[in-house]
């Protein structure tokens, strides 16, 4: 869930930045749920190390699994926080090394270690590691062990990884705390509210709600792979396009084929936008494939057609969706590391847990709708492959013809 401006940066008194400034430990661990500040209050604890003077200048690294995901991530929150305490000044951050050099002499640096090689490269002072469990345990290890003095990680306790088995209680120097969103008393009633209306569902709750180590059985999308770009040889099929504005975002989605298996790519990840610019984006891209958009917004669809844009509505029925998620689930399935967002819903997708027995529903209608418009749009696109099976008109003589495939969306 993703919260406002505001609502991150008005955090200086929250209980989760004086509990993340209270930790002592060489290594510093924070779990949490969804709107705990873990991120943002461990922000400001480095901006606060990076401001005081030191014996020599100090480096600070911040990395995740990927460089969109850190840019979108961390890097922005950097910036914002900097900016929004008068801190910030252009000429101190170099675009091309992502580092940010202080008044003190002490940087910050934003960089990824996608290898083991990488990861065995010069020291730091101190580590920041951003949604960590998406790292592999040889590198975060290896950087950890070329790390001075601090070292933090943070996480959403979705299910166990590599902390759980390889470091906690098996090393001395570990502080580990759990931060929930009643921990950030900058929160607006509105986001609390949305919170709170998940408690019904166990798995999201004790994972997102109390930040508590979970496992997310269903999962509804497993096993998807990370890749760099899309390859020069993929081939552009269709783009899928979930409809958004005040509350849910519009997005839009390429979808490749490459090698026996798909490539999702983000196009668009956005609130507030018209019809007429998400004709404008998609008008704008060098390649021009059909537009498979959401059949329950018919207006908007004849609006963006009128604009030139090849676009038709998915194809809905009875059993559709659970038949468009089944196909999804068949397939091998890439995503490029730009489509954050994409990303993110892809590993929360869930279904929910029947309030009153408890047990998964496997029901396409009772899924956690915080991220469903990414999945939806790769649906639209990839489903619009699946062969449908139609019944051909009676004969003249009253006989009933066999089901057969039919065509394409």
């Amino acid at each position: 869930m993703e919260e406002s401006l505001q609502n991150k940066f008005n955090i200086q008194d929250t209980t989760a930045t004086r509990r993340i400034f209270e930790l002592k430990k060489r290594i510093r661990a924070v779990a949490g749920g969804t709107s705990a500040s873990k991120t943002i209050s461990i922000l400001v604890w480095l901006i606060d190390y990076s401001q005081t003077k030191q014996i020599r200048p100090k480096l600070s690294t911040i990395t995740s699994e990927s460089y969109p995901h850190l840019e979108k991530g961390a890097m922005l929150d950097f910036q914002m926080i900097m900016k929004d305490r008068g801190y910030w000044d252009d000429e101190r951050w170099n675009k091309t090394k992502h580092t940010y050099t202080f008044e003190t002499g002490n940087v910050m640096e934003f960089s990824t270690f996608d290898t083991y090689s990488k990861a065995h490269g010069p020291r730091r002072d101190v580590l920041f590691g951003n949604e960590i469990n998406n790292m592999p345990y040889n590198i975060v290890d290896q950087l950890i062990t070329r790390t001075r003095e601090i070292v933090w990680l943070d996480w959403n306790p979705s299910q166990e990884f590599w902390f759980y088995t390889e470091m906690l209680g098996k090393r001395g120097d570990i502080d580990f705390i759990t931060l929930t969103y009643k921990d950030n008393e900058a929160l607006d009633e509105v986001t609390i509210s949305e919170i709170e209306s998940h408690k019904h569902n166990k798995q999201w709750w004790t994972v997102y709600g109390l930040g508590q180590l979970g496992v997310l059985e269903a999962q509804i999308y497993k096993n998807w792979m990370l890749i760099d770009e899309v390859p020069q040889e993929a081939k552009l099929e269709r783009r899928g396009l979930d409809f958004g504005y005040t509350v849910d975002p519009t997005v839009i989605e390429d979808l490749y084929s490459w090698n026996g298996a798909f490539i999702f790519d983000e196009l668009l990840y956005m609130k507030g936008v018209s019809n007429r610019t998400i004709a404008d984006v998609l008008l704008s891209q060098l390649e021009k494939v059909l537009v498979i958009a959401d059949s329950s917004e018919p207006k908007s669809i004849d609006e963006i057609a009128s604009y030139g844009v090849n676009i038709i509505g998915a194809q809905k029925g009875a059993g559709s969706v659970y038949q468009g998620i089944q196909f999804l689930q068949d397939k091998k399935i890439f995503v490029t590391k730009r489509s954050v967002k994409t990303i993110k819903a892809q590993r929360n997708y869930i279904f929910l847990t029947d309030k009153v027995t408890g047990k998964i529903t496997n029901d396409p209608d009772d899924t956690i709708h915080e991220w469903s418009n990414p999945m939806d749009a790769c649906r639209y696109a990839l489903d619009s492959f699946r062969p449908r099976v139609v019944q051909k008109p009676q004969t003249d003589f009253g006989g009933v013809q066999p089901l057969i495939p039919g065509t394409l969306a």
